[in-house]
């Protein structure tokens, strides 16, 4: 018999929907990511001063909403908003992310004129079994190299799963 080992298996832990702008814009981009989750995203704070931007220390520039739990189903949505298809560079150890240029390329979302026309980020997460023991506080204990999720076994995970393209 072969069997496959357990702890060697790849899981998504996350799906994390992302939106970036100062005043208005992540006001608008607020309400978006609102509108796709169904929950309150957190509003991110800079921290270094950029003039030639106008950002300075604790000014709210972006909005997060992260998704643990019936992220497939997202994570789907999202995927048909880009044809399916990623670029090998999106992907790093661990994770991958791509930009969707338009919201209303989702399916099943409709146009906001309060929002008007923006787009956000999507970062996906993966794991494995016993990466916990490296966050934990007590008894905290350290991952070895092969734990990694390297890019091709994510190309071969998502193309299994999901029946995502590569470029």
């Amino acid at each position: 018999m072969n069997k496959q080992n357990i702890m060697r298996e790849i899981k998504i832990e996350k799906v994390v929907l992302s939106v970036g702008g100062i005043g208005e814009e992540l006001e608008k981009g607020f309400k978006l990511l609102k509108i796709l989750t169904n929950r309150n995203p957190a509003k991110m704070k800079s921290k270094k001063r950029i003039p030639s931007l106008g950002v300075r220390p604790n000014l709210e520039v972006g909005a997060v909403v992260t998704i643990r739990k019936n992220h497939e189903e997202i994570l789907k949505k999202m995927l048909i908003a880009i044809d399916n298809v990623l670029k090998t560079k999106q992907i790093s150890e661990n994770n991958f992310s791509f930009g969707i240029k338009e919201y209303l390329e989702i399916p099943g979302v409709e146009y906001n004129r309060e929002i008007g026309i923006m787009g956000l980020d999507v970062t996906v997460v993966f794991k494995r079994a016993g990466r916990r023991v490296r966050f934990k506080k007590i008894k905290q204990g350290k991952i070895p190299k092969r734990q990694i999720i390297t890019p091709q076994e994510i190309i071969k995970f998502m193309e299994g799963k999901f029946q995502t393209k590569f470029i």
